[in-house]
């Protein structure tokens, strides 16, 4: 009787691993090239929802008129500049979830960067218990504090600090 051989295993991502290339293409349909982002929202290794930064249906896109952006002046007396034509990658999943019945509950959310303290409050309460970031957001103290203070549990793939083009 021949001996037979092993064969060879191929590198599986981990479940994380996998998400996180699912939401990066998923980021690939945002229509705001300033905040190129995805989210993804899943339960039990399942995708419930998928979000990514974009206008309101039937309204113009950031690419094809520019952005709306605005000024926030911080309690420390930095400044930062936001484009408020999108809603959020995080905001389209939830309400995506919402339009074709999903609960959420108990699922985990995978992003571009943390959340803005806005889209962490509707992960909170959407019943979310796990986020999981790529990267920071350069105004993310708020949200983490809020997610410690709630109970959601936060990982931080990577430290690095999401850039934009024109940030101060």
């Amino acid at each position: 009787m021949k001996k037979q051989e092993k064969p060879l295993k191929s590198k599986r991502p981990s479940w994380d691993e996998y998400f996180i290339e699912i939401m990066d293409t998923v980021a690939k349909r945002s229509s705001c090239d300033r905040g190129q982002t995805g989210c993804i929202i899943v339960k039990d290794n399942r995708i419930l929802a998928t979000g990514y930064a974009g206008s309101p249906v039937n309204t113009k896109h950031c690419d094809d008129i520019g952005h709306e952006m605005h000024t926030v002046i911080h309690a420390d007396g930095t400044e930062s500049m936001h484009c408020i034509r999108t809603a959020h990658a995080e905001q389209n999943a939830i309400v995506h979830a919402a339009r074709v019945g999903n609960a959420l509950f108990g699922g985990t959310l995978y992003c571009n960067m943390t959340p803005c303290y806005a889209c962490a409050k509707m992960i909170i309460n959407a019943g979310i218990e796990k986020v999981i970031a790529k990267k920071d957001y350069h105004a993310s103290k708020r949200t983490k504090e809020i997610f410690k203070e709630a109970g959601i549990k936060f990982k931080l793939l990577n430290k690095e600090v999401q850039k934009y083009n024109n940030q101060k």
